[in-house]
């Protein structure tokens, strides 16, 4: 039998029920590291997806607990967008990404993990970064541990 070394999985499941109340607003009151925080705003966080679709997935929210798109203003829209768009220059500049896929999940129905504080995904992608162990072990391979992904992000963040 082979194993896959996966240590942050141990940390996660171990969590996993722990995790009370929204995970965006105890970032934006929690410890960067411990929240896998990257970068503040004056009106949005964004953060490191801790179940990321491919290295460097983070997400970007409004500080302001929103459930519904419409109910966002005007200059938290701006900074959301700003912000994707700031880390997608970050991102580039440590992984060479070929694209991204960028969307919101709005609703349960639509993918969202979390369906009361609205949050715009920004995700990597690289020819042949899928493969056949999510179809066939329903693993996940991360060449990066999340808390240095994090940190590398957070190091070169472009000024805004």
């Amino acid at each position: 039998m082979e194993r896959l070394w996966a240590p942050w999985r141990l940390e996660y499941i171990k969590s996993a029920d722990d995790e009370t109340g929204c995970v965006f607003c105890a970032a934006v009151e929690g410890d960067d590291e411990q929240r896998l925080v990257v970068h503040r705003g004056a009106r949005a966080i964004v953060l490191l997806n801790k179940f990321p679709y491919a290295s460097g997935h983070f997400m970007v929210a409004p500080n302001r607990h929103v459930g519904e798109f419409g109910e966002l203003e005007d200059d938290e829209i701006l900074e959301l967008h700003r912000l994707a768009s700031s880390g997608m220059g970050g991102l580039a500049q440590l992984y060479a990404p070929q694209a991204y896929n960028i969307g919101w999940n709005l609703g349960r129905v639509a993918g969202a993990g979390v369906v009361d504080h609205v949050h715009l995904h920004v995700v990597p992608r690289w020819a042949g970064d899928t493969n056949f162990m999510p179809v066939l072990a329903d693993v996940k391979v991360l060449p990066e541990h999340l808390a240095e992904t994090r940190r590398k992000l957070a190091d070169i963040w472009p000024a805004g």
